[in-house]
């Protein structure tokens, strides 16, 4: 069976910089702000739509992998974040990159989005149903985030995408495991717009289109759930934390990275991160974090990556990829 390996990556942000000084009016500031959570600005969307930087990340992948979107069999959109309920982000992007033979669906798994998508990517390229499938993660967290309260310091907007496509050679996508908790589902939820509550004028004046979340239950769960699922998938693959060389993870926040890095015994030199320039992008962040690491000329032919991410759900998962 074949393997899907990344014959591309790009990442769009949009220029708007919101730095952590604007927080000093919701009572917090840059100090706390880049010591717990690793952030000192994030990129704010001014006119542009979740499908917007999505078709501008995967244009970039399109060029960095050498084809045109005649070529993309497949588009994969992962968000929390649609342009509209209906119909799919990926059908946005589908015409915005004049990928016009493409099938295009979206999948909502918040931060996991990225590794969920390219665990669904990577089963249609190893079964041979499609050649080139491009994954994009994209969101745009401002229009569902309520300036005026402490939380709204955690995110920002930006897409990443990756061009899937197949090999024979002893590389690419070696494994996934993927897991989710729906127990978990209030404690990070968007409570109206869907069919439960929908839209109406008292949902918007108490605040219900916007994101809530229990920021002490996401640090616990997350330290706790993404070492399981590493070590789970090295010790499926006989590996050792020794044979990663670099871990693309998802941006949840400095001190949860730094405290799974531990606790898998990774060196945290090993984890690449950008919630600095960017905070959490959400279903964007790994491919993001993916492409600046493959533009840095860091990773090299033979390494062993590992990626991570816990989000909304709950969600969480891992996949080791040989370069």
């Amino acid at each position: 069976m074949a393997r899907a390996i990344i014959k591309g990556t790009g990442s769009y942000t949009p220029p708007k910089v919101l730095k952590n000084d604007f927080f000093e009016a919701v009572g917090s500031n840059d100090e706390w702000i880049y010591s717990h959570l690793g952030i000192k600005e994030r990129r704010i969307v001014d006119g542009e739509v979740t499908s917007d930087l999505a078709s501008k990340a995967g244009l970039k992948a399109l060029e960095n992998a050498g084809i045109t979107s005649k070529e993309v069999d497949l588009i994969i959109v992962a968000t929390s974040t649609p342009d509209r309920q209906a119909p799919s982000t990926a059908c946005f992007v589908q015409e915005k990159i004049d990928a016009n033979h493409a099938v295009a669906f979206d999948i909502s798994a918040v931060c996991s989005g990225g590794i969920y998508g390219l665990a669904i990517g990577s089963q249609f390229i190893q079964t041979g149903m499609y050649k080139n499938v491009l994954v994009i993660g994209a969101d745009t967290f401002s229009s569902i985030t309520d300036w005026s309260r402490k939380d709204s310091v955690f995110f920002g907007d930006g897409a990443g995408a990756i061009l899937l496509s197949a090999t024979e050679e002893d590389k690419g996508f070696i494994d996934f495991k993927l897991h989710a908790d729906g127990t978990g589902k209030m404690h990070f939820n968007i409570p109206a717009g869907g069919c439960e509550i929908p839209a109406s004028e008292e949902t918007i004046k108490n605040g219900l289109h916007y994101f809530q979340m229990n920021g002490k239950e996401v640090y616990s769960t997350a330290t706790k759930v993404l070492p399981e699922c590493i070590n789970e998938i090295l010790e499926a693959n006989q590996m050792k934390s020794d044979d990663i060389d670099w871990v693309i993870p998802h941006q949840p926040s400095i001190r949860i990275l730094k405290e799974v890095a531990e606790k898998v015994n990774i060196p945290f030199e090993k984890v690449m991160t950008n919630m600095d320039k960017y905070a959490n992008t959400s279903g964007g962040t790994i491919p993001i974090v993916l492409d600046e690491t493959y533009r840095s000329g860091k990773i090299k032919e033979g390494d062993t990556l590992l990626f991570a991410a816990v989000g909304s759900g709950w969600t969480w998962g891992t996949a080791i990829y040989k370069v």
